[in-house]
């Protein structure tokens, strides 16, 4: 289930989530994080807690070249590393020729990005995002605390989203990249 929050403050990328795992009406709070740091990245998962594992302990992230616009690098560069890594550990599915994989965040030279299970790379004008059962209730708090830290940002949406969504638990961790 999940919820996975993100915001960009000066410069800054910033990644919360939640712990909790839920499988059908069994839910436990997991000691195995949501959000980490990987080299210059930092991501946040839903979807999956393998998918999850994957991306922290099996993904080697490419390297951009200076030249390379950072949008068209995480669109190809950084995707196609992504589907060869989900491959490669018996994750990623493929459904009528079409290959899926899973929804998280990406935090990356100051910006903030939404990976979604199709492999499309979104990234919100707003500058803040959200995956996961909670998300919808998450952006709202986002939304209105435009003016808050971002860890307290964070954390009030997913205070929020715990108390509103039966899919989301405490404790809380969050993560940041440094200034891009």
């Amino acid at each position: 289930m999940t919820c996975i929050v993100g915001v960009i403050d000066a410069g800054k990328v910033y990644i919360g989530g939640d712990s909790a795992g839920v499988a059908g009406y069994s839910l436990t709070v997991r000691a195995d994080r949501k959000v980490f740091s990987n080299g210059d990245f930092i991501m946040g998962f839903t979807s999956s807690f393998r998918m999850g594992q994957l991306l922290a302990q099996s993904f080697t992230p490419p390297k951009r070249h200076p030249d390379t616009d950072v949008y068209k690098f995480m669109v190809t560069d950084f995707i196609n590393a992504v589907r060869d890594c989900l491959k490669t550990g018996g994750y990623a599915e493929k459904h009528h020729e079409a290959e899926k994989g899973g929804t998280f965040l990406v935090g990356y030279q100051g910006r903030l990005f939404l990976i979604d299970s199709d492999y499309q790379v979104g990234e919100a004008l707003d500058g803040f995002d959200a995956c996961g059962c909670g998300a919808e209730i998450a952006l709202g708090a986002l939304f209105a605390t435009p003016a808050a830290k971002p860890n307290d940002r964070l954390t009030l949406a997913l205070e929020a989203a715990e108390r509103l969504s039966a899919g989301v638990r405490a404790p809380f961790h969050i993560v940041s990249t440094a200034v891009a």
